[in-house]
C-alpha cells in the first residue's frame, strides 16, 4: 500500500495525532488518471517547502523530500528496525559504547556522479551543529563529542567528535553511551552533503532543486524556491537503483481539506490528508486510513518576561479550560486522539513498570472550567494585568489548524472571561518567523518525535535548546 508521510495539523494544548488519509487498497483511486501509470505516484504535502538545505530549515515537508532523495548512515525497514544505508552495516560501538567507525559503500555516489565521501558527513554536520546553523536542530548532535561547546559558539565547528579516516570511513567520537545513537542515524539532521556542491552555492545551497546533489533514490527537480509542487525523478546513481521501482513521485501543496479530497477523488492525489467535515462524511469510505504518529499536537505558551504566559497559574487556567475530547471528537472529527501529556503515548516503555510512559504521566484533572476561571483570576491580579488581557495565537495556514485556533478562541474566551485571543494562520515561511523570533503568546505546533525515547520531547524545553522558542526551563 503506498504510504506517505504526512500528518494532519492542529490541537489543542497536547494532542497524540491520527492521521486520516485517503488511498485506496492498491493507493489510486478508482477513476484515477495516475491509476493506469504504475511507475508515478502524486503525494499530498500539508505546507509550503521552504528550503532543501537541512542544516538551515527543519519541517515536515522539506523533511518528506529529503527521506525520499537523499540517505544517511542507517535507513529504516519495513518492520520499523534500523538497517543499512550509506554505511556496509549497522556497527557496534567500541570504547566502551563512545566510538562508532563506519565503512561506506565505495559505489554511493550523488545525484551529480560525485562520490559519496566520508568528509561529507563530516562537513555537513559540522554545519549543522554550528551556532549559525538556522534549521533548529543543531542541539540534536549533542552527546557527539564538543557538540554543545560548538552549538553554543565556545568552540569550532571542526572540533565536532566526527572525522574522516579515509575518504570511506567514518568515525564518531561520543561523550558518553547513548543507546538511541543508531536510531538517530535516520534522521535527515544527520544526512550528507556533497561537499563540492555547498561550496558552489554557499549561502544559496538548497534554496532551489538546481542547487542540491542527491544520495538517495530520486532527486527533486522543478522546485524554484516559491512553487507549491514539484517532482522527485528517479536517481540514476543511486547504488541501489535495481530496488526502486518508482520512476517519478509529484509532491503538491494543498491545504484545504476539501480540497485535498476532491483531487483524491478525480485521480490528481494517491494520498489526501483530511480532517473537520470532510473526515466526518469520510469515516465509513473504503479507502480511508487511520495511521497513527508518536507526535503531539501542543499550543506552546510563551514563557518570556513581559508576556502573559510568564505567570504560571495563566497557563495552568488555559490548560484546564480546554475539552480535548470535544477538539478532536467533535472540532477536528478525524480520528484524532486527545493527549493529557505532552510526550506522545506509544513512544516509550517505562522498564521499571512495562507501563506506556506518558500513560504514567497523565494529570488526574485535565478539564475544569471553574478552576479555570479562578486560577485566570488569581493569575491576572499576580501578573498585574488590567483590563482585558490580549492573547496572540499564531498557527499555519491549513485547514486544520484554522479549525483548532477558532476553537481556541472561542473556548478560552468563554470559560476564562476578561480574554481577547487574536488568530493568525500564516502560510510556514512567515509563522516560522514570528515563532522564532517569539512574536507570539502562544502558538500551535507540533513534535514528532524523531527515535523512540522522551528524552527526544524533553530536550527541546530546556534551556538552551534553539528551539525552545517559548522559554520553558
Amino acid at each position: 500500500m503506498r504510504k506517505n508521510k504526512v500528518l494532519l495539523g492542529g490541537l489543542a494544548l497536547t494532542l497524540s495525532v491520527v492521521l486520516a488519509a485517503c488511498s485506496s487498497a492498491n493507493g489510486k483511486s478508482s477513476d484515477s488518471s495516475t491509476s493506469n501509470n504504475t511507475d508515478k505516484i502524486s503525494l499530498m504535502q500539508n505546507s509550503d517547502l521552504v528550503s532543501l538545505d537541512n542544516s538551515n530549515y527543519a519541517d515536515l515537508t522539506m523533511w518528506n523530500v529529503l527521506e525520499n532523495s537523499f540517505e544517511g548512515l542507517y535507513r529504516q525497514d519495513s518492520n520499523n528496525k534500523v538497517a543499512p544505508g550509506i554505511a556496509e552495516s549497522v556497527v557496534k560501538p567500541t570504547n566502551n559504547g563512545k566510538t562508532y567507525t563506519f565503512h561506506l559503500r565505495t559505489n554511493a555516489k550523488w545525484s551529480n556522479g560525485d562520490d559519496v565521501t566520508a568528509e561529507d558527513f563530516v562537513k555537513s554536520w559540522q554545519r549543522s551543529v554550528s551556532d549559525k546553523s538556522k534549521s533548529g536542530y543543531n542541539y540534536i548532535f549533542s552527546g557527539i563529542q564538543n557538540a554543545d561547546k560548538i552549538s553554543n559558539g565556545k568552540m569550532s565547528p571542526t572540533q565536532l567528535g566526527a572525522k574522516a579516516v579515509n575518504a570511506h570511513t567514518l568515525q564518531v567520537n561520543l561523550e558518553h553511551p547513548m543507546p538511541y545513537f543508531s536510531k538517530m542515524m535516520i534522521l535527515p539532521a544527520f544526512f550528507p552533503q556533497d561537499t563540492k556542491v555547498v561550496q558552489k552555492y554557499g549561502s544559496k545551497y538548497g534554496t532551489n532543486s538546481d542547487r542540491l546533489a542527491s544520495d538517495g533514490p530520486f532527486k527533486v527537480t522543478g522546485w524554484n524556491g516559491t512553487n507549491d509542487n514539484w517532482k522527485l525523478v528517479r536517481n540514476s546513481h543511486y547504488y541501489d537503483s535495481k530496488a526502486v521501482h518508482l520512476k517519478e513521485i509529484d509532491m503538491q501543496v494543498v491545504k484545504d481539506a476539501n480540497t485535498a479530497h476532491n483531487l483524491f477523488a478525480k485521480g490528481q492525489l494517491d494520498d489526501a490528508t483530511i480532517t473537520g467535515v470532510t473526515a466526518q462524511g469520510l469515516q465509513k469510505d473504503k479507502d480511508l486510513r487511520h495511521v497513527q504518529k508518536a507526535g503531539t499536537y501542543y499550543v506552546r505558551l510563551n514563557n518570556k518576561s513581559g508576556h502573559p504566559f510568564n505567570n504560571e497559574k495563566l497557563r495552568q487556567a488555559v490548560s484546564l479550560a480546554v475539552d480535548r475530547n470535544h477538539l478532536t471528537k467533535d472540532v477536528l472529527a478525524d480520528g484524532s486522539k486527545p493527549a493529557y501529556t505532552y510526550v506522545a503515548q506509544g513512544l516509550a516503555t517505562d522498564p521499571t513498570t512495562g507501563k506506556d510512559f506518558a500513560t504514567e504521566m497523565e494529570p488526574k484533572e485535565t478539564y475544569n472550567v471553574a478552576k479555570a476561571k479562578e486560577l485566570w483570576k488569581q493569575g491576572v491580579k499576580e501578573a498585574h494585568l488590567k483590563g482585558t488581557v490580549n492573547l496572540s495565537l499564531v498557527g499555519l495556514d491549513d485547514t486544520s489548524y484554522k479549525n483548532v485556533a477558532q476553537y481556541l478562541q472561542g473556548t478560552l474566551q468563554q470559560n476564562l472571561g476578561n480574554v481577547k485571543v487574536s488568530t493568525e494562520n500564516l502560510p510556514s515561511k512567515a509563522a516560522s518567523s514570528k515563532e522564532t523570533s517569539g512574536q507570539f503568546d502562544f502558538d500551535q505546533t507540533l513534535w514528532l518525535a524523531d527515535f523512540g525515547d522522551p528524552e527526544n520531547f524533553f530536550s527541546i524545553l530546556t534551556k538552551d535548546n534553539p528551539q525552545n522558542y517559548a522559554h520553558y526551563e
